[in-house]
């Protein structure tokens, strides 16, 4: 039986969501950012319709907080136009994300529908916005190294794929700079940009200067800017995983780049604070020290794919104790910090090899390359100790033989760190550089970064109109699309670009 055309399928796809019962309240409360209702009968994270009156449009809200006959309810939008009476609809589904290969190359606002005016994401497939992280005893353990193309990185912070790392910096430090080297450089297979909270005007800049054609043509963009309402910078990183959640599931390794988790959890203070939970450590709100672990925990290695995280956080003050870095270092298997004083003297990108660690360097690394990037991590702790007095001339040559090594080594360190925007290392020039500077001949096989083979994603955006009923799990529609996806390999299908 032929298919359907896709202009019926996407119209028997809104059937299906329509509600013909509908579950009607009426706003009898705004203040503020919190909208309270009376009825309509819902559940928490159940989004709704709160209809604008004299025919203005509607807004989208969620159902954030139930209190007797009251349902409290935060906006997507802005709240002009609504008032006492405005009718509020309940949808009876929580936010869902319509995922396919077709996403390659799109940028989405935060409940996952198009920003780039190309068309609509038409699939059938939606993954939930909010979803448990996978079990923690069936997620592979960490064995192989994933490339940033950022030698810093990958020389001495080796980083292996499905581990989540943090990227520490105060503004204006390379955050989204170095985000970019890593999204145009990386080999894994796709990449999800999640830029929450950040400035209208940085978007465009990211997507032309720091991602460019390259990096975009295998990525995801979400994006969920400062001057949108706190649930919509809140809910752009729950798309943002989801969809970097289908990728994974369908075997690819995925890296996701998330800018910035801080404004993530001014976004979730924000609308604790509305809902009159209490201020605890420095402003911020219980319920943000709550979802940090599940949103964070969310991405890493399971037993289809993985999803290598980098974090970035926004450090108030430069203050890498405050509450915020705080719980993410701890959560997270690794941090970059990156250093102001470097980036002042225009050494880029700013990372402070001292002061960064990755928790899976060893686990993804051989013997002899951890040895070389222990004997570069000792000289420039050498060196930094005795900076002070060789730049006021106090030091004599011969006095001291670790300092003297550490002078004789540091233009080569520097020159090996310091790496242009459009200059991209491979794992192998790196490792060959490293062993020059330590003096050792890093084997072979150290060199190595496992590639899969080519991957073919399945067109998941409609079936067949013979195919079996829709799934009613994610984890149905994975292991259908997985199949599919086996099929087309099968055919000697092409891969994904």
């Amino acid at each position: 039986m032929t298919a359907l055309p896709s202009i019926i399928d996407k119209y028997l796809e809104t059937t299906e969501q329509v509600d013909p019962i509908k579950c009607v309240g009426h706003v009898i409360k705004v203040q503020g950012l919190l909208i309270e209702s009376s009825g309509p009968q819902a559940v928490i994270g159940e989004l709704c319709r709160i209809e604008i009156p004299r025919g203005k449009g509607v807004v989208q809200a969620e159902v954030v907080g139930l209190r007797e006959e009251v349902v409290q309810l935060m906006p997507y939008g802005d709240t002009a136009g609504i008032e006492v009476g405005s009718r509020v609809i309940a949808s009876g589904r929580r936010l869902e994300v319509p995922v396919s290969k077709k996403l390659l190359g799109r940028v989405l606002d935060c409940m996952g529908r198009p920003l780039d005016g190309r068309g609509e994401i038409a699939s059938r497939v939606r993954y939930p916005a909010a979803a448990p992280p996978p079990d923690p005893l069936k997620r592979k353990r960490i064995t192989r190294r994933i490339a940033t193309g950022v030698r810093a990185i990958d020389g001495l912070l080796a980083v292996g794929r499905g581990q989540r790392v943090g990227i520490f910096a105060g503004s204006g430090v390379g955050k989204s700079t170095l985000l970019g080297m890593i999204a145009r450089n990386t080999n894994a297979d796709v990449n999800v940009v999640a830029l929450v909270g950040e400035r209208g005007r940085e978007v465009n800049d990211f997507i032309a200067n720091d991602l460019g054609p390259e990096g975009l043509a295998r990525s995801v963009l979400v994006v969920a800017t400062s001057d949108e309402s706190p649930m919509a910078r809140l809910r752009g990183a729950y798309t943002a995983t989801a969809v970097a959640e289908y990728f994974r599931d369908q075997g690819l390794d995925v890296m996701l780049l998330f800018d910035a988790v801080t404004r993530f959890a001014r976004a979730q203070r924000e609308i604790g604070l509305a809902m009159g939970e209490p201020p605890a450590t420095r402003g911020y709100t219980p319920s943000m020290f709550d979802s940090m672990p599940k949103l964070l925990e969310r991405s890493g290695a399971s037993d289809k794919g993985t999803i290598t995280g980098f974090y970035t956080i926004l450090v108030d003050g430069d203050d890498m104790d405050e509450p915020v870095s705080d719980t993410v270092r701890g959560i997270l298997d690794g941090h970059i910090v990156l250093s102001r004083r470097l980036a002042e003297a225009y050494h880029y990108p700013a990372v402070d090899v001292l002061g960064s660690i990755s928790r899976k360097a060893q686990a993804v690394s051989g013997p002899v390359t951890q040895k070389a990037a222990g004997y570069i991590r000792r000289l420039i702790a050498v060196y930094n100790e005795a900076e002070d007095l060789i730049n006021v001339g106090a030091y004599h040559q011969g006095t001291n033989p670790a300092i003297d090594e550490a002078i004789a080594r540091k233009k080569a360190i520097d020159d090996f760190l310091v790496q242009g925007v459009d200059e991209k290392s491979s794992v192998v020039e790196t490792l060959q550089v490293m062993g020059e500077i330590a003096g050792v001949e890093i084997p072979v096989e150290e060199m190595q970064v496992h590639q899969k083979g080519t991957f073919v994603l399945p067109d998941d955006s409609y079936r067949d109109a013979a195919d079996d009923e829709r799934p009613d799990t994610r984890e149905e529609a994975a292991e259908q699309a997985v199949d599919a996806g086996q099929s087309a390999g099968d055919s000697g299908a092409e891969g994904v670009p």
